[in-house]
């Protein structure tokens, strides 16, 4: 049950202000607006009062100002999450977006990153020095929310999840304290960090490891005719299983976007497209693309040598903020989707209710899978593939269309599908999902929340409760 909204008053605002470095806002004040909107267009909530650090220091007035007025606290980042977990009614909000320090060591290729930055900010820092770390796959989205919930992308399937690569972490927990975890410290809360969500605190710092990456990968996108869908999925699914761990290809069953790098002929056509990225020389990458190629002509090939920090960038304008986004996804084994699962998806994909909308089968596997389910609060190192239904349209009076389509895709596709699900890919869902999220390390997560954060101070996310 949800608490009630104790009242924050302009003086108290004020006042709070005048002990931090940053900001403090209320509803009246300039900027507001500004930060308690996020990127999905159906999330409009109203917080109590806005803080906008600028160092560790304010970060730990705002958590104190909150927990003794029991407020709850949504931490932004990117303001990406799906579920709107970036803010809150009635609470405090700790929008990060200006702590953006990044901070590249040379040397020991690791980087310094704070929780403001975006993962296309991240990327350029790194790729100065031609080097890199598994992220998203859209420049914009935040590094500490993606991260918090493990983090793939291109490159996960050659060096892991994000947070098989970050080394420590400075967490303000929910007393106030100033923590540094890593392996050699606080190792149980640096455990539950890596994967476990906004549940522990707030990170003001990352420290990850990097590794020699590009500049220059060969990626892009293949794209095929919507009557090619069966074919490719089933291609797909056999290609990826022998995929050397370089190459990390995903296929999509969507709408042709009005985006920059599609040809003007085909947008707003439906197709079946394979995304890739090859994280090694140019000449063994085009080798291991070669059946792709080969399995049948696209109607348009664009893999081709990219800056790396380009191609993170190239799906921006297929996910841009402003639209309304409902998702539902779940992972699938080592084996792939199924030939039903294939023919259930091709279905509900005809019958698609937006044009904005995409299906994703997501490619795993590779260095992800090397580590035990139990050496982060992330378990699911056995999965193959994540399924997502990314339902994404304009208008708030088509809500009940949409939804409607996408809980029966995802309820007739269940059957195919393992039992897990990426945390950040939740949206507002039941608490038996979040239990899915976190498998078999959920009790030992409810250890350690009740350790950390036992009042439940930091509730606005995918929550693992105390008392649970």
């Amino acid at each position: 049950m949800d608490r009630p909204h104790p009242a924050v008053d302009a003086a108290a605002i004020r006042d709070l202000d005048a002990r931090l470095h940053g900001d403090a806002l209320g509803p009246a004040d300039g900027g507001y607006r500004e930060s308690r909107t996020v990127w999905n267009a159906m999330v409009n909530r109203h917080p109590a009062v806005v803080v906008r650090p600028v160092n560790t220091n304010d970060v730990v007035v705002a958590v104190e100002f909150a927990r003794r007025r029991d407020l709850a606290i949504a931490v932004q980042s990117g303001g990406h999450n799906v579920a709107g977990n970036g803010v809150c009614d009635g609470g405090l909000l700790l929008d990060c977006s200006l702590l953006t320090a990044v901070e590249v060591d040379v040397e020991t290729k690791t980087a310094r990153v704070e929780p403001g930055v975006t993962v296309g900010e991240f990327d350029r820092a790194a790729q100065a020095h031609g080097l890199a770390t598994p992220s998203g796959i859209v420049s914009t989205t935040g590094v500490a929310g993606l991260t918090l919930g493990g983090g793939w992308g291109w490159l996960s399937r050659s060096y892991g999840l994000a947070i098989d690569n970050l080394r420590a972490v400075e967490v303000v927990t929910a007393d106030g304290e100033v923590r540094h975890a890593s392996d050699d410290e606080h190792a149980d809360l640096f455990w539950g960090l890596r994967g476990g969500g906004g549940n522990f605190g707030v990170v003001t710092a990352f420290e990850f490891a990097l590794h020699e990456v590009g500049p220059m990968v060969l990626a892009g996108v293949l794209v095929y005719p919507f009557e090619a869908a069966g074919d490719l999925l089933r291609f797909h699914r056999e290609f990826t299983a022998s995929a050397p761990e370089e190459l990390c290809c995903y296929a999509s069953v969507r709408t042709a976007p009005s985006a920059s790098f599609v040809p003007a002929d085909i947008r707003g056509e439906r197709i079946v497209t394979a995304y890739l990225c090859y994280a090694g020389p140019i000449e063994d990458g085009e080798r291991a693309i070669r059946p792709l190629r080969e399995f049948r002509e696209p109607l348009v090939d664009l893999v081709e040598p990219r800056r790396y920090t380009a191609f993170q960038g190239l799906f921006d304008d297929v996910y841009p903020p402003g639209y309304r986004n409902y998702w539902k996804s779940q992972f699938v084994g080592e084996a792939g989707l199924s030939d039903e699962a294939i023919e259930t998806l091709i279905e509900y994909a005809n019958a698609v209710t937006s044009p904005y909308t995409s299906i994703v089968i997501e490619h795993l596997g590779g260095a992800i899978s090397r580590l035990d389910a139990d050496a982060s609060a992330y378990p699911h190192r056995d999965a193959g593939y994540s399924f997502n239904i990314f339902t994404r349209w304009a208008d708030a009076a088509e809500d009940d269309e949409h939804i409607a389509w996408t809980r029966a895709f995802f309820a007739a596709m269940a059957p195919h599908l393992s039992d897990g699900v990426y945390v950040n890919f939740l949206s507002r869902e039941e608490n038996e999902r979040v239990r899915a999220a976190f498998g078999d390390n959920y009790d030992r997560l409810v250890e350690l929340k009740r350790r950390y954060d036992p009042e439940n101070l930091f509730r606005v996310n995918q929550n693992i409760a105390p008392q649970a």
